[in-house]
């Protein structure tokens, strides 16, 4: 198994903490920018990451890790790429090698959280239910260091209610062969209202060889960046993870002191759209930032704000959206104009091909009406096979583009789309263009169509999750070619 050589120390470093939305690419590079050694991204499930594919991201010069249902789970650049930590929730040994195996050449170290309180971890048996299970714990790791796996760590987000047991428990992890330990000082009851337990952190840092990482001094002791040093004394710890102080002001990490909270801000935003993070989240962590100023204008702009645009124009960075959007868009453009050799893509024959730059519009045609019905119904009437749909993903942009074949020839569109369904839409498009047929556009005079069901109103049918529902005399449909693999899948059911 290849494996990430570069070893990364746990000794004197300052850690952003892994916290729920907040710790996703825009936030780490941040952090990374004021002064943080080692970031750490939110915690992510096992099997949610057991159903992504690595793509790599030209666009944004990333690599992401894409669910099914086309949604960035974890995204990740070269930049962090020695200095992030994956953690992910697990209760199963074989799983969470799995996910190692899967993220590991793109990371700096892989953690598995155990203590985190919340449901959705506990009730899997990951966190704070692996706290009660040791011989899970033992077993996860163990299979982490026989299988070569580097730099994995524990972080272990709540204490036993007994000091013994917290020590013995600690111990029989580090026996497992682990890089570093983190400590949350808190019972996996108590809350950060509650005091953090220096005092039985710095009686694990005693009791252990490996690296200790302290957490869990935001409330009571860290305000500051000097604050950071007082709480490793405080806990005779190796290192400091700080979470909820790094949340509200990223610039804790900064030797020099705070920095004002619009400059962090705009900081943060203009990472948000250059790296494409979605709006939503992009949102939640500027709200985690402004606290108690939610009220204020600004605060009231934000929370109103609906796009990545309408957040950039609260924080007076319209400009900057405009420019980075042409500046990927441009990015984009290029990298689909290439050839397929340079793209490193298999070389199709287009000899005979129709051709046209086009893309379907669902918003000008009828609710009931499309370009492929309007195809279907006009081979019907001249007696002519149905037609038939070839459609391909490129790995690049994860786009499709499709040609219909119809009385032995090709049609398609030079134009990618963002579902397989619009693919072949843009190709019927071509192919009535093409002979000067009616395509059943608004005002169009188009002729009669059997009215079938659509998609609901409310969905969007480029989304996976929109389904064409069977019609009497499907259209005939070649398998489905992923460029990445040269798999062939099924089209129906994507």
């Amino acid at each position: 198994m290849i494996v990430n050589s570069l070893s990364l120390c746990y000794h004197n470093k300052l850690i952003l903490a892994p916290m729920v939305r907040v710790g996703t690419l825009p936030m780490r590079l941040l952090a990374l920018d004021y002064g943080a050694d080692i970031v750490y991204c939110e915690e992510l499930i096992d099997l949610k990451m057991l159903q992504c594919k690595r793509v790599v991201n030209e666009v944004l010069s990333t690599v992401d890790f894409v669910a099914p249902d086309d949604r960035v789970v974890f995204r990740t650049c070269k930049r962090e790429q020695n200095r992030v930590v994956f953690q992910m929730g697990t209760s199963d040994a074989e799983r969470a090698l799995a996910v190692a195996r899967l993220v590991e050449n793109d990371v700096a170290g892989i953690d598995v959280n155990m203590g985190c309180p919340k449901e959705y971890s506990t009730k899997g048996g990951m966190g704070a239910a692996l706290l009660s299970d040791p011989d899970k714990i033992e077993k996860v790791s163990l299979a982490w260091v026989k299988a070569g796996v580097l730099n994995h760590v524990t972080t272990l987000d709540g204490l036993l209610p007994q000091l013994e047991d917290t020590l013995n428990l600690v111990k029989r992890i580090e026996r497992t062969g682990i890089a570093a330990i983190a400590v949350h000082g808190r019972k996996r009851e108590e809350r950060p209202q509650h005091p953090v337990s220096c005092d039985v952190i710095k009686a694990i840092a005693d009791a252990l060889s490996i690296p200790v990482i302290a957490n869990g001094g935001s409330h009571d002791h860290i305000q500051q960046y000097l604050d950071i040093e007082d709480f490793r004394q405080a806990t005779a710890a190796s290192s400091v993870m700080v979470a909820r102080a790094a949340m509200w002001n990223p610039s804790i990490f900064l030797k020099e002191g705070l920095r004002p909270l619009e400059e962090v801000m705009q900081k943060y935003i203009r990472y948000a759209v250059q790296y494409d993070n979605h709006y939503t989240n992009t949102k939640y962590c500027l709200c985690q930032m402004l606290r108690e100023q939610l009220e204020s204008p600004q605060g009231r702009l934000l929370h109103a704000a609906q796009s990545s645009q309408e957040i950039c124009e609260a924080f007076g960075l319209g400009a900057f959206y405009e420019e980075t959007t042409q500046q990927l868009d441009a990015r984009r453009a290029k990298l689909l104009a290439r050839t397929p050799e340079e793209a490193g893509e298999p070389a199709e024959d287009a000899s005979g091909v129709i051709k046209m730059a086009v893309r379907f519009d669902r918003r000008a045609y009828p609710p009931q009406i499309t370009p492929k019905m309007c195809l279907l119904e006009w081979c019907r009437r001249e007696k002519l096979a149905q037609p038939v749909y070839e459609t391909v993903q490129r790995p690049l942009d994860r786009l499709f583009c499709s040609v219909v074949t119809v009385a032995e020839q090709k049609y398609q569109s030079t134009l990618w789309d963002k579902s397989k369904k619009l693919a072949e839409q843009a190709a019927a498009i071509v192919c009535l263009r093409s002979q000067g047929l009616p395509e059943g556009r608004l005002g169009e005079e188009s002729p009669s169509l059997h009215k079938r069901k659509r998609e609901a109103p409310d969905q969007d049918p480029g989304s996976p999750r929109a389904q064409e529902p069977a019609l009497s005399g499907e259209l005939c449909k070649k398998p489905f070619v992923d460029l990445a693999s040269g798999e062939e899948t099924p089209l129906e059911g994507r």
